[in-house]
């Protein structure tokens, strides 16, 4: 069996994949992230992921973050959209050790003041270095011009004044509303009988008190085609175009995977890498990229380039597009094109922490989780007709949008 599974009586759910490693990871997954907020408590949830390292009821943050580190592991955090990942890498002898520390820190962080007004400068300097970087600044600021008044397009982050506003108050009655234990996924990956792990998480995690609702998400219905120029000090140009795409649950998330993969993926010979940087040389960094949350999607193209190479790399982008919305792929093309994700899909496998996290994430938006084999089968059925069909429909010109850093 791949994976072993366990619901305990509080609605909290436990994954399992056995491996043969010295090292393992686990970590909790919670269906939590900053289209959850209001727009009054915009980075909230990012807050509260730096904070519940700042102490318990029973532990100062430096017993925190020496509990794991005294043994040679790592400790981590992270926030999506969607999610809150808390997570811990480590020798397999200390799994107790991780699964104890990273509930106490989940479940019964006390949020001092003293802390939380430090933590607000640490996150202020965060946003400002985003700003102070282009390129990563307009990926964000793309996604609030498509999700525009949409919790959505909130800067995970949040703002400076939004970040200066949030307290103690506000984090308890956040986590009291959204964290809730038929949300929560715990998984582990590494080199244990599984009985061992039900008896872990029954000793650490059944007494957690029972929280359950049907969190309900608000839908994104109202996108609006927008071109946008903004002029700043910087010395080359960045430039991203883009569309809302499949949700995670749409009958062609997996074809729009691989057509994206084909157009501008991370391998050097994508669409975008060849006919553009390769060719003519005009942008270092050229990429497309497709996130797909539980409702909705997001498809972007990103690039850099001198000012004088601007509409010309824009036109080449379009002429890549085109060529994928007019021209039906040869059985070959395809061919190729599913060998090469399957390829990149098997060989990330090699990440174990990476796989943990996924595993959860998989549970909290479909409650299953794919073998491998099972995600090739799907990646094998997808058909010529279908990537066409979504070329049309996702890179019509009509449909997008585009934001552009120019320097002044």
């Amino acid at each position: 069996m791949e994976y072993n599974f366990l619901e305990l009586k509080n609605g909290i759910r436990i994954i399992h994949k056995p491996v043969k490693s010295e090292v393992a990871h686990c970590g909790f997954i919670v269906k939590t992230g900053s289209r959850d907020e209001k727009t009054i408590e915009n980075g909230i949830t990012h807050f509260i992921e730096h904070a519940i390292f700042k102490g318990t009821s029973k532990r100062k943050s430096h017993h925190i973050l020496n509990r794991i580190d005294n043994v040679g592991g790592e400790i981590n955090a992270f926030t999506t959209k969607e999610q809150t990942s808390i997570y811990a890498s480590f020798t397999k002898q200390h799994l107790e050790r991780a699964l104890e520390l990273l509930t106490d820190i989940l479940f019964n962080s006390t949020y001092p003041e003293n802390e939380l007004k430090k933590e607000k400068d640490v996150i202020i300097d965060e946003i400002n270095s985003y700003q102070d970087s282009p390129y990563e600044q307009i990926y964000d600021d793309f996604e609030e011009l498509i999700f525009k008044d949409h919790p959505l397009g909130m800067n995970i982050l949040g703002t400076t004044e939004s970040v200066k506003k949030i307290n103690r108050k506000q984090i308890l009655e956040f986590i009291k509303n959204d964290y809730l234990t038929n949300e929560i996924i715990f998984s582990v990956v590494g080199d244990f009988p599984f009985k061992k792990i039900e008896k872990l998480c029954k000793k650490h995690l059944n007494e957690i008190p029972e929280k359950t609702t049907n969190k309900k998400r608000a839908p994104f219905t109202n996108y609006k085609t927008i071109q946008k120029e903004i002029k700043k000090d910087i010395y080359q140009t960045h430039y991203i175009t883009g569309n809302i795409a499949y949700g995670a649950h749409h009958k062609h998330k997996n074809g729009f995977i691989l057509l994206n993969n084909i157009l501008g993926g991370p391998a050097m010979n994508s669409r975008l890498n060849m006919g553009i940087r390769e060719k003519y040389g005009f942008t270092y960094n050229i990429e497309s990229s497709y996130t797909a949350f539980s409702d909705t999607g997001l498809f972007y193209i990103y690039l850099g380039t001198d000012q004088k190479h601007i509409e010309k790399s824009i036109k080449l982008v379009h002429k890549e597009l085109k060529v994928l919305r007019e021209k039906k792929m040869t059985s070959a093309q395809l061919k190729k094109a599913k060998q090469q994700i399957i390829g990149q899909i098997t060989l990330s496998e090699e990440n174990n922490c990476n796989i943990m996290l996924g595993m959860g994430k998989s549970l909290l938006l479909y409650n299953k989780i794919d073998s491998l084999q099972e995600t090739h089968a799907k990646i094998m059925m997808i058909t010529q007709e279908e990537i066409l069909g979504i070329a049309n429909e996702v890179f019509d010109t009509k449909q997008l949008s585009s934001l552009t850093f120019s320097p002044n």
